[in-house]
């Protein structure tokens, strides 16, 4: 069977880690949930750094771990380990920190490191020390040594969290670059909403160590029925292609399956497929066309499911456009002049979409 299984029985005093998991064997799988919730230590239970004497781990059908007692220790598992902080050793220039990890790992071609170099875009800094390093470029020297050794499996235990908001920005390019080109599976440990949604294809959702929801990430992020919610960050992700470009008034109509959105042009050439992330709070809803207005994306729906949002006054509505769900933050008082219920058509207002790249 390909893909990850993980099963994790782990209890410590005032916390138990309790995971049952079947994860994609290609693309970036997100553990999202707040801190303290047993992300951190679910990604060394599969590292292998935290031992749980109850678990099962098959990476692509290959048993790790099982509860018959089979345990591959850490420098045995063919994975990539990437931690807030680089780590670098600050005695060896930056080529000799990517060697390092290569010395117990005999026979592996300079492929690996070389495509590790090229991706992250160090081939500059090769001969430089770290102290010579800004954190975004040590960041990125980091993945490449956990890249270097062809991993089967790569984590990334929030790569990014001890980054300013211009480093984030620099560095999630590359991180982008990661996703389209590996062809192996990366559990990315985070709790941003920005970061999951502009890089993961698939969602897990944990808290108190327990997985509160798990699948397709546009698919999880439009349930209405998760114990948590994301606030103000509550929304959805639309997989869109450029369809034309209004250069008079500098625009961007972005397809999706249901219709079209207009966002402010990037310089994206026609066709190029990117994704867009669209706020609740941001969507508005309309039983009669709404007529002339400044928020200029306007599309018809019909509600998906309604649901009680995190204070008391305001609702959570899905709406299905087309083969596309969204989510509205209205009030409940508008809920009820609105009569909203299941199955009703209604105008769907979207002020504006981020695009995740």
């Amino acid at each position: 069977m390909t893909g990850i299984q993980a099963r994790f029985h782990l209890v410590w005093p005032g916390f138990t880690l309790d995971i049952d998991l079947e994860l994609p064997a290609r693309g970036v799988t997100a553990l999202f949930g707040p801190s303290g919730c047993g992300k951190t230590t679910l990604l060394r239970c599969i590292a292998g750094l935290e031992r749980a004497p109850q678990g099962t781990l098959k990476i692509n059908g290959d048993v790790w771990q099982d509860d018959s007692g089979h345990w591959l220790p850490t420098h045995k598992r063919p994975l990539g380990y990437v931690f807030q902080e680089a780590s670098l050793f600050p005695h060896l220039t930056v080529m000799g920190n990517l060697r390092y990890g290569l010395r117990r790992m005999s026979g592996l071609p300079q492929a690996g490191l070389d495509q590790a170099i090229e991706l992250l875009g160090i081939g500059h800094l090769l001969d430089r020390r770290p102290d010579r390093l800004s954190g975004g470029e040590r960041q990125r020297v980091g993945m490449a040594r956990a890249l270097a050794v062809s991993p089967r499996l790569l984590l990334m235990d929030e790569p990014l969290a001890a980054l300013d908001l211009r480093r984030k920005q620099e560095i999630l390019p590359y991180l982008e670059r990661l996703h389209e080109a590996l062809d192996i599976p990366v559990l990315y440990v985070s709790h941003s909403p920005d970061e999951v949604a502009r890089l993961a294809d698939h969602l897990v959702v944990i808290e108190a160590g327990r997985v509160l929801a798990d699948g397709p990430l546009a698919e999880t992020l439009a349930r209405l029925d998760l114990p948590i919610r994301l606030g103000e960050e509550a929304g959805v992700i639309l997989e869109t292609r450029v369809a034309a470009v209004d250069e008079t008034w500098c625009l961007a109509q972005l397809e999706f399956p249901g219709g079209s959105l207009w966002a402010r042009d990037q310089g994206l050439p026609i066709g190029r497929r990117v994704r867009v992330r669209v706020r609740a709070r941001d969507v508005s809803l309309a039983r009669e066309h709404p007529g002339p207005s400044s928020i200029q994306n306007l599309l018809r729906g019909q509600v998906d499911a309604i649901a009680d949002d995190e204070h008391p006054g305001l609702s959570l509505v899905r709406v299905r456009v087309g083969d596309s769900l969204l989510l509205a933050r209205v009030t409940r008082r508008a809920t009820a002049m609105l009569e909203v219920h299941v199955g009703q058509e209604l105008w769907v207002q979207v002020k504006s979409v981020a695009l995740m790249q």
